[in-house]
């Protein structure tokens, strides 16, 4: 008889279970619960998008776009896109589904997405993202709302210390193009000695030669202009007034003046926050004002600011995630019982007390089993001189739950 072979996963995408799931699972709820305490609402959004906005938003020069991105052909002819990222696919529902009557709107959503890039350490072609977005806010307060809310996120999962708030102006329209032109004189007097791929970047989006890794464009990168001499006035109180929030709010942050966004609808605020302890690739958390982007799909001119960070990376840097007891074990000392452990476990967990039922193995294994998920409680049910008995043994339960506990049970149950 032929050997059926195991199927493989994928290269580049991950199984994510016991210590890995609950740190996701930690990250996830610390978000859900920050979101909350900001008034964002949540949002879900389809895995796949037509691949127009994608292309129009992101920016068919970037590589996401151009490299990165899950394309394909449905049957009707439709050119689908998974989606690389959030902000756009929000950008695009802005739009179709009429939620301009919200602005300003402040949503959040968290998920799958997907890149085709070459897997790395945190880093895969499936992976998963928190977004937090603001749109149809025009005031810096909307950015430092932001900042401050994922400051405050990555304090309450307790990975703050060690990363490091980057912060940059892009300016206004004015001022980036004023910029852009000071940019295009500086590269084109070195054009001989950049990278070709900087040479495709002058021609279409020559700010991001500024983020290029290639040694032969960094000392030229490194000697261009900086922002701050062309900023207009307007641009330089925008800024102003977001590092006097995030001042006022307590939040630390570090200039980088080299930090970019090369896409034309960014306008200024851009940031990251950014980690030692992840190697190379140490940014946990980015984003940055967009104020164009809506336009560039098609709607009025609509201001927005948001930001983004990696499930899996935030996970990373966790410490050794708590598993949570198990408030109340029920043991079935012989088989004649299991059915009532069965009917005692359901009563507590409908009564909202977390609650795990022994049943399989060995009256000595089924002790050991709940020993090892540390409970907070124990009801064992055997015969004691040939009479059902109940042994309740509490461990640790405040005098509020074990009347929770009571009030769920019989009385018979504690004798």
């Amino acid at each position: 008889m032929a050997r059926i072979e195991t199927p493989r996963r994928v290269r580049g995408t991950q199984d994510i279970f016991g210590d890995d799931q609950r740190r996701f699972a930690h990250v996830l709820a610390t978000f859900e619960r920050v979101r909350r305490l900001y008034c964002f609402g949540r949002v879900d959004l389809p895995v796949f998008e037509a691949t127009e906005v994608f292309a129009r938003s992101i920016g068919e020069t970037t590589d996401v776009v151009s490299k990165e991105m899950y394309t394909f052909p449905d049957r009707g002819g439709d050119s689908l896109t998974l989606r690389p990222e959030f902000t756009a696919g929000i950008a695009r529902a802005f739009l179709t589904e009429g939620w301009q009557q919200y602005a300003p709107l402040k949503i959040t959503t968290s998920g799958a997405v997907f890149r085709y890039e070459r897997p790395q350490k945190g880093r895969y072609r499936q992976f998963h993202q928190i977004d937090a977005e603001i749109l149809g806010a025009a005031e810096p307060a909307a950015d430092v709302e932001l900042l401050v809310m994922a400051d405050q996120l990555l304090r309450e999962l307790g990975i703050a210390d060690g990363v490091t708030l980057q912060l940059n102006t892009l300016g206004d329209a004015e001022t980036r193009e004023a910029w852009r032109a000071g940019l295009v004189a500086h590269f084109e007097a070195h054009r001989g000695e950049l990278s070709e791929d900087s040479l495709t970047r002058l021609d279409k989006n020559p700010m991001r030669i500024l983020d290029s890794k290639d040694p032969r464009d960094r000392p030229i990168a490194d000697a261009a202009p900086d922002i701050d001499a062309y900023l207009t006035d307007e641009a330089r109180a925008f800024f102003d007034a977001v590092t006097a929030g995030l001042d006022a709010a307590g939040v630390a942050w570090t200039r980088n003046a080299r930090l970019v966004r090369g896409l034309d609808y960014y306008r200024h605020t851009a940031f990251e926050f950014v980690t030692d302890r992840l190697g190379a690739q140490g940014t946990v958390l980015a984003g940055g004002r967009y104020d164009g982007l809506v336009e560039s799909l098609g709607g009025a001119p609509t201001p927005g600011v948001g930001w983004a960070a990696g499930v899996e990376r935030l996970a990373m840097l966790l410490d050794e995630p708590a598993t949570g007891p198990t408030a109340v074990a029920v043991i079935a000392e012989a088989a004649e019982f299991e059915t009532d452990v069965v009917e005692k476990v359901a009563k507590l967990r409908r009564a909202g007390i977390v609650a795990e039922g022994y049943v399989t193995g060995n009256p000595k294994k089924r002790y050991d089993r709940a020993a090892k998920a540390k409970p907070t409680a124990i009801l064992s049910l055997g015969r004691r001189d040939g009479m059902p008995s109940t042994s309740w043994r509490n461990l640790t339960l405040s005098d509020v739950e074990q009347d929770a506990v009571r009030a769920a049970l019989s009385p018979f149950d504690f004798a």
